[in-house]
């Protein structure tokens, strides 16, 4: 029974992270639809507004599925003593957990400025904003793969 729990677990996380990583991905498509004219580094454009509710809604179940990841898998090593006694699976759980908040930061960051750059009511003008839906939602697949090392290694050994 706990397999079939754990398995429902990692497949849910693995959905929710690819639904947010293909909505990225769909947000930015939708945001080079629009008009928008490039003079080397200086660009102007027309804000989607499908972009928006796209990286809106990719944002969001990038959150959830990080806060199912850290609700499901834990955390019982804090201090630095701990760490360096704990089991080898332990201390991989940990490194996953970091690198699963510091994907979360900057895959969230990107979506999120890609998101603000289609939400205002007229067209914009400055710098070229490269990809940041794209990226932030290609980041949503590896915090998918981070995530469930972290789930799987932070239960590995239970009671340990």
């Amino acid at each position: 029974m706990m397999k079939a729990i754990a398995i429902f677990a990692c497949l849910l996380i693995v959905a929710l992270d690819v639904t947010a990583g293909i909505l990225g991905i769909k947000a930015e498509a939708a945001q080079n639809q629009e008009k928008h004219v490039r003079l080397w580094m200086f660009e102007c454009k027309e804000p989607s507004h499908n972009a928006f509710v796209l990286g809106v809604a990719a944002a969001t179940l990038l959150c959830i599925a990080h806060v199912l990841t850290n609700l499901l898998g834990g955390c019982n090593i804090c201090t630095r003593e701990e760490i360096s006694t704990a089991p080898p699976s332990k201390q991989l759980s940990m490194a996953c957990l970091v690198f699963t908040w510091i994907i979360l930061a900057v895959g969230l960051g990107m979506l999120v400025i890609g998101t603000i750059s289609n939400n205002k009511s007229k067209a914009s003008c400055g710098f070229t904003h490269h990809h940041f839906l794209s990226i932030g939602g290609i980041l949503c697949f590896v915090h998918a793969i981070f995530s469930v090392a972290f789930y799987v290694t932070s239960n590995a050994v239970p009671g340990v």
